[in-house]
């Protein structure tokens, strides 16, 4: 295997799919695609550095399947070196993370590719917000990715463990890592995500102080980062596009633009089932096994909380976000009805990614 390629990434697991696909072909090769500035793609080949671009049949198909290329897909492509490549194809994702996209078309959002883990970076300031971060698991999950909660600036807050105990009451199972780049504390916490050949991604709303964070782990300024407003920890968004770093310690981070809002994008239920485990499994006690949780006689989700071990809040969120997912998908699923009976019939689709949640355990 080439260095270049192993250094982003590159494995036998996926040199055995690049054979398995019949991709093999003596004119392309494999790339992954390390910054996304709009039709025009940065990647990383055996080569080295250089641009893609993908072909017009490789968009109409993507138009067809409603994704598209994102930093982190491996891809083959064609071209000499130091030339615009020309991308023909994508291998199978592995996993995803994306969302609903902004605005009224139903549309999923891709934010990145082939990820092991994310990174949710939430400030212990004005910006920690539990719900958010339950939006954030979910996104995590349903797309076959490994959630870790990171809570920087701890320097600025005075009640750490008492924080960190709140998120671990919404996210069992998952890591919390409490840190301060500022005074270069908690960085060997994430030592074992950052291990050669791992995937890792950064998100988070404006002001967490990811840009910081990447900055820190690669130990070099290489993003732009910009003071937030005491007030109410907003920031500008100093990450304007998609970026693939290699860290020192081996693994490739991807770092993505601050968000506003998080619109979830789900195709069944896995994310919401996973983020939320305990009320699933308290539902699965209640006396009616379509129970809404509201307002049904012998409802275990209700009784716990009032027996106290259930927060009523989150029961609440929980709710919400069950609406929202369901409102989305029937939203999509006219949407590609409409694709369907307005598109030609496209030979071979790819799937958005072919990795499950059970498979972690094997990997």
């Amino acid at each position: 295997m080439n260095k270049h390629l192993e250094e982003y990434g590159w494995s036998t697991l996926w040199q055995e799919h690049w054979i398995t696909l019949d991709m093999n072909h003596a004119e392309r090769k494999p790339a992954r695609i390390i910054a996304d500035h709009g039709h025009l793609l940065r990647i990383m080949t055996a080569d080295g550095e250089g641009w893609g671009r993908a072909t017009g049949r490789l968009r109409r198909e993507h138009e067809e399947t409603g994704t598209g290329l994102t930093v982190g897909d491996w891809v083959e492509v064609s071209g000499q070196a130091g030339d615009e490549a020309m991308i023909h194809s994508m291998l199978p994702r592995r996993s995803r993370v994306s969302r609903q996209a902004a605005g009224n078309v139903t549309k999923e959002q891709l934010i990145a590719a082939n990820v092991d883990t994310l990174l949710i970076v939430a400030a212990l300031n004005y910006d920690f917000n539990l719900r958010r971060l339950e939006r954030y698991m979910i996104m995590a999950w349903n797309g076959g990715v490994r959630p870790v909660i990171v809570l920087s600036k701890s320097d600025l807050c005075s009640n750490i463990k008492e924080q960190m105990a709140l998120v671990e009451g919404i996210a069992p199972g998952v890591e919390v890592i409490a840190l301060s780049a500022v005074q270069d504390q908690g960085k060997e916490q994430l030592e074992r995500y950052l291990q050669p050949g791992m995937t890792v991604a950064l998100t988070g709303s404006s002001g967490s102080g990811k840009s910081t964070l990447v900055n820190w782990l690669l130990g070099e300024n290489v993003q732009l980062t910009q003071s937030v407003r005491e007030a109410d920890s907003r920031g500008r968004h100093t990450t304007t596009h998609r970026e693939m770093f290699v860290l020192p310690q081996g693994a490739v981070l991807i770092d993505t633009p601050g968000m506003r809002e998080l619109n979830l994008w789900e195709e069944g239920d896995q994310g919401l089932a996973l983020a939320f485990g305990e009320i699933e499994q308290l539902a699965a006690s209640c006396k009616f096994h379509n129970c809404s949780h509201t307002r049904e006689s012998g409802c275990a989700v209700k009784e716990a909380i009032q027996n106290g071990t259930l927060e009523g809040k989150r029961l609440d969120n929980y709710l919400k976000m069950q609406k929202e997912l369901q409102f989305q998908q029937r939203k999509e699923l006219q949407a590609s009805k409409r694709r369907t009976a307005t598109s030609k019939p496209v030979s071979t689709r790819k799937p958005k990614h072919a990795r499950s949640i059970g498979e972690w355990d094997e990997a």
